[in-house]
């Protein structure tokens, strides 16, 4: 271990004991960018970046264990994502259902698929629901995969099933419409009974949401990093939460 990794170390343990336990976020957001950028400046290929991307998610998942955080939702591949090439979505898809799978094994986390799998190939969406299964019983914490996940077509989604349910109960849309709010198209959302992020966290540069949790980041605070996810280093997560801790919250008010 060289000089710089003993100065981060301590750094990183002196952030972290500076930290308020009752003010950290229950639910944080990673949109994890970057990989293929990664993978480009060493000369690899775009699987390459994915599967570094991929050890770095079960790394940080760990971090989310030690500090206590309740939710995490995990942006790994979203709508616009599945119109890449062939050769590099195939093993994308592969690389990422292994990384959930890896997450579940380490019995900390209850699985729950965020997005549209019937959008995926079926044998990654029957195991994507099989791992949900297997970690049903969890209460220690949940991690949301948002995989074929795009934020417009689940608020589509949602009033798809809002109007469905009502239309079984034989409510008119005149009458849906008088009484229709935002708390009803938010317990048909795939985080249906969740809080809301606290904090979402954008790794690579880039200053947007592209899609992430448009309905439920309403109200949540930002922190983006211009280090590239695979070189994501638990600092960077400390500065985060710290950078959470330090902002006053006011909704509006």
């Amino acid at each position: 271990m060289g000089l710089r990794d003993l100065l981060y170390g301590a750094y990183g343990r002196r952030l972290e004991r500076s930290l308020d336990p009752d003010v950290l976020p229950r639910h944080v957001g990673i949109i994890l960018d970057g990989n293929r950028r990664w993978a480009k400046a060493f000369g690899a290929s775009s699987s390459h970046g994915h599967r570094a991307g991929a050890d770095k998610v079960v790394e940080v998942m760990g971090w989310c264990a030690d500090e206590g955080i309740e939710v995490v939702t995990l942006y790994l591949l979203s709508t616009d994502n599945l119109t890449r090439p062939a050769d590099e979505l195939e093993p994308l898809i592969g690389i990422v259902q292994d990384a959930v799978a890896r997450v579940a094994a380490t019995g900390r986390w209850k699985v729950h698929p965020v997005g549209a799998l019937d959008l995926l190939p079926e044998p990654t969406a029957g195991r994507l629901r099989a791992l949900a299964e297997q970690t049903a019983e969890i209460t220690t914490g949940v991690v949301n995969v948002a995989i074929g996940y795009g934020g417009r077509q689940e608020i589509a989604a949602a009033v798809r099933s809002l109007l469905r349910e009502h239309a079984e109960r034989g409510t008119s849309l005149e009458e849906l419409a008088e009484v229709l709010d935002v708390e009803h198209i938010a317990a048909h959302l795939y985080t249906k009974g969740q809080p809301d992020p606290d904090l979402v966290i954008r790794t690579s540069g880039e200053q947007r949401l592209s899609g992430f949790l448009l309905w439920q980041s309403a109200h949540s605070e930002f922190f983006f990093t211009e280090v590239l996810w695979p070189d994501f280093r638990k600092v960077d997560f400390l500065r985060a939460l710290r950078s959470y801790a330090a902002r006053e919250r006011r909704y509006g008010a």
